[in-house]
């Protein structure tokens, strides 16, 4: 344990850690680094809130969670933060998206954010589907 850890955070840290694991399947590197602040702050009840909100709207959200996941990654994607991206579009495809279906995302981001936004999705999907082996397609996927 470094100095600036308390021993609260590993706690704090596997619990959070738990639901990202859950949704994206990982953890995402800046966690602890935004854990570290909060505690050299003293501010470990907003982390609390923040993920209390985080818990209530993605993991109790009402979409299934493959839309979910999909959603949140284009709307990542228009607000060009690739790294967010990739955590979300690796959670739509742990969640059942296809190929198929972030490609979808891509090209509604051409709509939204323009060629960069394509541009970006396209980057973000070859680097986590196609390095990742996304399914092509499921069996219900509709076309057109």
């Amino acid at each position: 344990m470094t100095p600036s850890m308390t021993s609260a955070e590993p706690t704090l840290l596997k619990d959070i850690g738990d639901n990202y694991l859950e949704l994206v399947g990982q953890m995402p590197t800046r966690l602890t680094d935004r854990l570290r602040l909060a505690q050299a702050t003293g501010r470990e009840a907003a982390i609390h809130a923040i993920e209390q909100m985080r818990e209530e709207l993605l993991h109790r959200n009402p979409l299934d969670r493959r839309t979910q996941q999909l959603v949140h990654f284009g709307m990542l994607v228009a607000v060009r933060a690739p790294d967010a991206a990739r955590l979300h579009a690796a959670g739509a495809i742990k969640a059942g998206a296809t190929l198929s279906d972030l490609q979808g995302v891509a090209e509604t981001a051409a709509v939204v954010a323009g060629m960069p936004g394509f541009s970006l999705a396209a980057e973000v999907i070859a680097e986590v589907a196609l390095a990742g082996g996304a399914p092509e397609q499921r069996a219900d996927h509709h076309t057109g």
